[in-house]
């Protein structure tokens, strides 16, 4: 709940208000807040940050003080309601509507196997994993390469913005500032073999993408994702359904597989929001692009992305769970094969809109989370944001990212959207404001995503 709710009872004749505790997962707390600062039965109120404390489950420590915590008298921002805009660039097709750890090391790698030992192993790491309450991966997205390409698979290499010099000074600043560690690195496929499907990557384009992956990893980040930007499809049509074979689809990334496949620091992140697709057709799809990865890089983070933009509110429903629980490594095991889930916050789940309606912890995260135990599988949130001033974003998406946090035992990560070329006015934009030497984040950055990560 946004907002605190009263009853109202009679006694001796005399109405009164009386304030309810709150709901689970509801705001508690946090500079501003006026609300309810007591949770229902089996909750208590956690202090995440100055600016928000959540209603989670159990009880408080023994050394917590049992009222709310102190909070800081400045206020928030105003909010700020800014025109829906495309999530990609302005050129873009809107899609259609349809979420301070210590830095782990690359020697981290994530096993989900069948086997009565790993699956052993998997509890004893999930249980230590919830004793912490922190996902492994946060950050954002540095976008610019994939600016041009629309939701059908066009991508107009004339309209790539090069983040170049600014998105690895951001990434910089994030890391170094605020403590964040992964960043998505979205390219449109186009751009990279200089509009020739099946041709070999184009030497001066990857050199300007692979400059800022090099930037991504100098700047002490610990995960670097390299997405394709076309939503499963080149110019129309949809690979592997009539479109681009997926021999060819795989030759993409086994060329990519080959400049990486000794630094597992890269995670290779398959194909940004599939949709409209035949879900059984591209899990062999993706099937194909894992095989061919692998004989080249066997220990990189792969993530596997569903239909319907790879909704995590739809990802059981539509079928792409099940559909993509097959996809394994050559040996049988899924070591490393990680969900791609989005999740965006306002009304219709389409990113389109800086007004935030929903933290998706009930019609998302929370299934999702259960789903993923039961399978002992992990996922990774690579696209998720709202307005960076908006007063219900600052709610939900720190009550989104904290509920990850609480369930860090099957949730490896996010990256918020979108920094890196877009200007501080998008929609969404996650961008932080340069003046001189020194940087200064949104809001929303500041008080959800480095506050909860950092």
């Amino acid at each position: 709940m946004k907002t605190s709710a009263l009853i109202v009872s009679a006694a001796a004749g005399a109405a009164f208000a009386v304030p309810v505790a709150q709901t689970a997962y509801g705001q508690c707390g946090g500079d501003g807040y006026t609300g309810v600062t007591s949770c229902v039965s089996g909750y208590f109120c956690s202090y995440q940050n100055n600016w928000y404390s959540q209603c989670l489950p159990g009880t408080a420590p023994a050394l917590a003080v049992s009222s709310a915590p102190a909070v800081k008298t400045s206020t928030l921002a105003a909010p700020t309601v800014k025109a829906p805009a495309a999530k990609a660039s302005s050129s873009a097709v809107v899609k259609a509507a349809s979420s301070k750890a210590s830095v782990p090391t690359s020697s981290a790698i994530i096993q989900r196997t069948s086997s009565a030992t790993s699956s052993e192993a998997t509890a004893t790491a999930a249980a230590e994993k919830a004793t912490t309450g922190k996902v492994q991966y946060g950050g954002i997205n540095i976008a610019g390469f994939d600016f041009g390409c629309g939701t059908d698979g066009t991508c107009n290499t004339g309209g790539i913005v090069n983040p170049g010099t600014t998105g690895i000074n951001q990434m910089n600043h994030f890391v170094k500032d605020d403590g964040l560690n992964a960043f998505r690195l979205p390219v449109g496929w186009q751009y990279l073999v200089n509009n020739v499907l099946g041709g070999t990557l184009d030497a001066a384009n990857w050199a300007n993408y692979d400059a800022l992956v090099q930037g991504c990893l100098s700047s002490g980040a610990a995960l670097c994702i390299v997405d394709i930007h076309n939503y499963a499809r080149w110019n129309g049509a949809i690979v592997g359904q009539g479109g681009p074979t997926n021999a060819q689809f795989t030759n993409l990334w086994t060329q990519i597989a080959t400049k990486y496949a000794s630094n597992t620091k890269i995670a290779f992140g398959l194909m940004n929001e599939p949709h409209d697709v035949d879900i059984a057709t591209w899990a062999t799809t993706v099937q194909a692009a894992v095989t061919g990865i692998r004989a080249i890089a066997p220990k990189n983070i792969i993530l596997l992305p569903g239909n319907q933009y790879t909704s995590a509110a739809a990802f059981i429903d539509n079928g792409s769970a099940a559909a993509l629980l097959k996809v394994t490594n050559p040996d049988g095991t899924t070591t490393n094969l990680v969900f791609d889930v989005h999740a965006y916050l306002d009304s219709n789940n389409s990113g389109t809109s800086s007004a935030c309606a929903t933290n998706n912890i009930d019609n998302a995260f929370s299934p999702l989370a259960t789903w993923l135990r039961t399978n002992k599988r992990l996922a990774f949130l690579s696209e998720t944001g709202g307005g960076p001033t908006d007063s219900s974003c600052l709610i939900d998406l720190c009550q989104e990212l904290t509920y990850l946090n609480q369930n860090s035992d099957v949730y490896l990560g996010f990256t918020g959207w979108a920094a890196g070329m877009f200007d501080t006015s998008y929609t969404l934009s996650m961008t932080p404001t340069l003046s001189g030497t020194t940087y200064t984040d949104q809001p929303l950055v500041k008080q959800c995503v480095v506050a909860i990560f950092a």
